[in-house]
């Protein structure tokens, strides 16, 4: 049977649409540049959705607009993206581009999506979309309809994909970072239980895949260390990913604000999970048991913040690393002194629930966020953290007295993380899960009913049969997601369509999950690069024919990893390699005093531009340096001034393959062992436009004897 696609103007709800506020305004772009343009905030008669439409003076216009989905929308998400600024200024990019600027609220009512009606996120953007193609008619007096282009990544790249499957207001799409239909909640509960299993392990597994390392990340590790480390491989974590918890950043994720919903759908599983033959925590041995905290203890003293932390869209929170986190109330510095805390070495205290057990707040749940011993051994304080789903943080504290009985319980949230072992999908496509299945396709495990809809926030499953051109980009060094499910989602497309032709994947090394231009460091680069030259070259593809460079190549391991073409002229894609060589290998073995030369060689695949910058470090100064944002979230990230110098570089080809080699020397002072990292940046064209660089980077060791 086939599908019927959505068509906006035959929805009623969307029938009525209203403009109340139209000015004109400028954007400041980081060159210096300054874009005048006509902003319009609207929404549609008798619904929660909201708009927003920035179009261009009619010189600059081209015929086209850009349209951006938030992972998670709000009740004002429409604004979210006004005050970035800089490579992150969304609305300056389209403008500059010729393209005005769309965005919405997808119509949601609360943070978390209102009333849930999934489908709504894609159909409203959808109304939106038309929308403003007949306020653009208008505006630059014309019948020509303009093109679109819908992007968004991880929960946005859902949204995405929907839009892009389901409707046909877009031209083309550029999702990033994407999911899959079975991702979530799984991705995010495996990754917590790496971060609890492997505590001990990060240094040594990233010691070993670094630059001059063993290779080897099973070798020193324990067998429940190396069985964790194997199992979250096979489901496609990517090892290397790790050094975030080797240099001290544990976070969850999203998974405080997905547990919530996990428990409302499936709460019998979080009494199963203890109690019954088959589920890891009913053997006493695991690690989940051994890990387990349910210690019940008394309230000594309340001290309660002076004001909750207030979220609002225009914080700008709409990015995918940190849109889910303007669903959370922050303690903001509320903390409880506790008459006793649990004790031991190995204390596993993330996820702790506090829930009151008598008194004025009984019932109420609040989540730890840190404990403090105090130096009697005994007693401490522990802090209220990031909460969402839970009792009212202010409420509760003013009905808690001296005395109050409280339980400290991680029980639900360790079961969480082995959710995924027992939600093996049917589609044996899913090839992450072939590890809990028997030969003939059955599970190995217990399994939990399948729930009603997936667990992606758009009410469809991803079906492959695209309304328009697609260009994925998908980081290989993502946290968040598996970089498989893009290789899924292609083959969905093959099914549908008979071939991939109107898709590309672009797979990008050293890159993690978020769209933050500023995320970089000595071992990660950002993508936001190459999903801005995906949108012009969307443009491109859909307004003159031209096509994209071609897909990745690469492939799919048994280790759940995917591997790219190690040849450049091969591999193809959007992203230059680079090679940085310590006296001529990846390990240099040199005494003080003694001179290292370096050498920097880059391929930059057929057609995708040429090297603009390499930047050279001698050693990791900072690798961890942490810039602590107003929500009290530390991310891994460092500016230009890390880097020691600019290297000048020489041009060169092998064949179609754009190539520069740079060289420079150092020496160290002191026994050691150090890293000396390599930054390239390439662009389509070989110019410093900030919006396009895409970015790279290679190391190497240097032990000083």
């Amino acid at each position: 049977m086939k599908k019927a696609i959505y068509d906006p103007g035959q929805d009623p709800r969307f029938a009525h649409p209203v403009i109340d506020q139209d000015e004109w305004k400028e954007r400041y772009l980081e060159n210096g540049e300054t874009i005048p343009y006509r902003y319009m905030h609207g929404t549609f008669d008798g619904t929660d959705v909201k708009f927003v439409f920035c179009f261009p003076p009619a010189e600059r216009y081209g015929n086209r607009f850009h349209q951006y989905l938030s992972p998670f929308p709000g009740p004002d998400e429409e604004v979210a993206s006004i005050g970035h600024t800089g490579a992150e200024d969304r609305i300056g990019f389209a403008l500059k581009c010729g393209a005005y600027y769309v965005e919405t609220n997808m119509g949601s009512r609360s943070q978390f999506g209102g009333n849930r009606d999934d489908k709504l996120t894609w159909q409203s953007s959808a109304a939106a979309a038309e929308f403003s193609r007949e306020k653009a008619m208008e505006i630059y007096e014309t019948s020509q309809r303009p093109y679109g282009y819908v992007y968004g990544g991880s929960g946005g790249g859902y949204k995405t994909m929907a839009c892009i499957e389901n409707t046909r207001a877009w031209d083309g799409a550029a999702p990033y970072v994407i999911g899959s239909p079975v991702s979530l909640p799984n991705t995010i509960t495996m990754h917590v239980q790496g971060q609890r299993v492997l505590r001990n392990a990060f240094g040594k597994i990233l010691d070993a895949l670094d630059a001059g390392g063993s290779g080897d990340p099973y070798e020193h590790l324990t067998k429940d260390e190396a069985d964790m480390l194997r199992e979250l491989t096979k489901m496609g974590f990517p090892p290397l990913a790790w050094y975030l918890e080797a240099k001290g950043v544990i976070d969850p994720g999203s998974l405080p604000v997905l547990l919530p919903g996990v428990k409302r759908m499936d709460p019998g599983y979080f009494t199963d999970f203890w109690t019954k033959t088959g589920y890891a925590g009913s053997d006493p041995e695991s690690s989940s048991s051994k890990d387990r905290i349910c210690f019940r203890t008394k309230v000594r003293s309340v001290h309660r913040a002076d004001q909750t932390d207030a979220r609002t869209a225009e914080d700008g929170q709409n990015g995918v690393d940190d849109a889910y986190k303007k669903q959370m109330v922050s303690g903001n510095g509320a903390y409880l002194e506790l008459e006793d805390l649990p004790r031991g070495d190995q204390l596993y205290q993330e996820g702790l629930s506090m829930t009151f057990q008598d008194g004025g707040a009984v019932g109420a749940t609040l989540l730890m966020g840190k404990m403090m011993r105090a130096a009697d051994g005994r007693g401490g304080i522990v802090t209220i953290g990031d909460c969402y789903g839970m009792s009212d943080l202010g409420e509760t504290l003013e009905k808690v007295r001296p005395g109050d009985a409280i339980l400290l319980d991680n029980s639900d949230y360790i079961a969480a993380q082995s959710y995924y072992r027992y939600q093996v999908p049917e589609d044996l496509s899913f090839h992450a899960w072939d590890q809990f299945r028997n030969p003939d396709g059955s599970p190995k495990t217990p399994q939990r009913p399948p729930f009603p809809v997936p667990f992606t926030g758009v009410g469809v499953r991803q079906d492959g049969e695209i309304q328009g051109k697609v260009i994925n980009i998908q980081a290989l060094m993502d946290e968040s997601t598996c970089p498989w499910c893009a290789d899924w989602w292609r083959k969905k497309i093959i099914e549908a369509k008979g071939s991939d032709a109107d898709h590309r994947t672009y797979f990008m090394e050293r890159c993690m999950h978020g769209d933050v231009a500023a995320i970089g460091n000595y071992m990660v680069v950002n993508y936001v690069g190459a999903l801005r030259q995906a949108l012009i070259d969307l443009s491109d593809w859909v307004e003159r024919g031209i096509e994209p460079l071609e897909r990745t190549v690469y492939t799919l391991g048994e280790d759940g990893q995917i591997h790219p073409e190690t040849d450049v002229s091969k591999r193809c894609g959007i992203q230059a390699i680079p090679t940085l060589r310590a006296n001529g290998e990846k390990c240099a073995h040199v005494k003080a005093g003694e001179c290292v030369r370096f050498t920097v060689d880059v391929e930059v695949p057929i057609h995708a531009g040429e090297v603009t910058e390499i930047l050279f470090a001698q050693q990791e100064k900072q690798l961890a340096a942490r810039e602590t944002e107003a929500n009290g979230v530390a991310r891994l990230m460092l500016g230009k001034d890390m880097w020691d110098a600019s290297l000048d570089f020489e041009k060169g080809a092998k064949g179609e393959v754009h190539t520069a080699h740079a060289e420079t020397v150092a020496s160290y002072d002191q026994p050691g062992t150090y890293f000396a990292t390599v930054r390239i940046a390439t662009q389509r064209q070989g110019i410093s436009d900030p919006f396009t660089q895409v970015l790279n980077l290679d190391r190497a060791r240097i032990i000083v004897e």
